[in-house]
């Protein structure tokens, strides 16, 4: 039997347009929009349009448990010369934090960029008070490239986010 905050019982699996309602519940959670910059009341048909538009440069996976959705992570790749780096983005149900679900959506989003994919940049933005995200992300390789401050409006404040990203140099041809 698993424990509530095992994440050996959490499903990783693509995002599908099915799945519009759930998400777009999810990224309404106070603490999810308060960390992302996601607008209040948004609603569910913007989601869904959202899903069936994304580019084909773009990763976007769930993490389910017992078919309730709570995770949610992107890794959208960039164009032209920065072909070979890609935004990442993650989000926890607010009431399911601690508990290894983000940890692993960056891991299947890592093993995707490095393993697939090709990327040697994955960057991101976070929020310089979120210290479970910012630790997560250290843990992964992530650095810490600079702040960028009055970032964003959040509860009536512009906060700073901090840049952070992880470089891996491309595997060589034949490299084992």
């Amino acid at each position: 039997m698993t424990e509530a905050n095992d994440p050996s019982d959490i499903s990783i699996r693509a995002a599908r347009a099915v799945d519009f309602e759930a998400i777009s519940a999810l990224m309404s959670q106070p603490g999810i929009r308060a960390g992302t910059l996601r607008q209040p009341f948004s609603n569910p048909e913007q989601t869904r349009k959202w899903l069936e538009n994304l580019s084909d440069d773009s990763i976007v996976i769930v993490a389910e448990r017992a078919g309730r959705i709570l995770g949610l992570a992107g890794l959208h790749r960039s164009k032209g010369r920065r072909h070979h780096s890609a935004a990442l983005g993650i989000s926890v149900d607010d009431n399911h934090r601690g508990e290894g679900i983000g940890k692993s959506l960056l891991t299947a989003l890592i093993d995707a960029a490095d393993n697939w994919l090709g990327i040697a940049r994955i960057e991101l933005t976070v929020f310089t008070d979120n210290e479970p995200a910012i630790a997560l992300y250290r843990k992964a390789g992530f650095e810490m490239e600079g702040t960028h401050r009055a970032y964003a409006l959040r509860h009536g404040v512009l906060a700073d986010v901090f840049a952070m990203a992880r470089i891996r140099a491309p595997a060589l041809p034949g490299a084992a």
